[in-house]
């Protein structure tokens, strides 16, 4: 079979955030693996997997996929829901309503700045301004620049240079800045600018755009 081939099976979509941000959630890999396998059946019309059927897509043993999914539902990220199909008869299905909902509510408060005016997402500067946070304010301008959410090491990294390196945060956008001419769309490149900076002791962003035009 070649690719083409495989198409045919079809694709689970997944929401980006919950791939970048599911350890901010306190979800482990096993289970995210089962969320994407929920994921995964329910888009294809499976809404109540067995354990059996899980277990079957995943190396975990059908007693581990039981206690990943009640773990879930002890977290309050997954429900067990009754339905009633169109010929009256009494069912289940899987909810991930929970997870959604609070996955929504981290992005809100740590990584997507609301948008009341209903402008285009493109304009990103104009409403960083309504954010006084300069760690949400950064992380927002690094995953424009690199086209992707950060992950939480990432933004990690950049909270250490906040409070514990006390790089300004201008400072830090002139060396992403710097960084993407370079088209090295890495927090380690940016790194490496900030050090080599204050190498030279360049403690402003005055004195860095001044050394920068003298090395052009």
């Amino acid at each position: 079979m070649n690719f083409n081939d495989y198409q045919k099976l079809g694709f689970t979509v997944l929401q980006n955030g919950l791939i970048a941000y599911y350890p901010k959630l306190q979800l482990s890999d096993a289970e995210l693996i089962v969320v994407i396998q929920l994921e995964a059946f329910l888009q294809r019309g499976n809404k109540f997997p067995s354990n059996e059927e899980i277990s079957s897509n995943t190396n975990l043993a059908v007693g581990d996929v039981a206690g990943l999914i009640q773990k879930l539902i002890d977290q309050n990220y997954l429900s067990i829901d009754q339905i009633t199909d169109s010929q009256g008869r009494i069912g289940n299905q899987y909810n991930l309503t929970g997870l959604y909902e609070k996955l929504d509510e981290y992005l809100k408060e740590n990584v997507i700045l609301d948008n009341p005016k209903g402008k285009n997402s493109e304009n990103f500067d104009e409403f960083d301004k309504l954010d006084n946070n300069p760690l949400n304010q950064l992380s927002r301008k690094f995953e424009i620049e690199f086209g992707r959410y950060l992950s939480p090491i990432e933004r990690e990294e950049i909270a250490a240079w906040l409070n514990l390196d006390h790089y300004q945060p201008e400072i830090i956008e002139l060396a992403l800045r710097e960084a993407v001419l370079s088209q090295a769309y890495s927090l380690k490149y940016v790194d490496r600018i900030l050090l080599n900076w204050q190498r030279h002791n360049l403690k402003t962003p005055a004195e860095i755009k001044q050394f920068l035009q003298r090395n052009r």
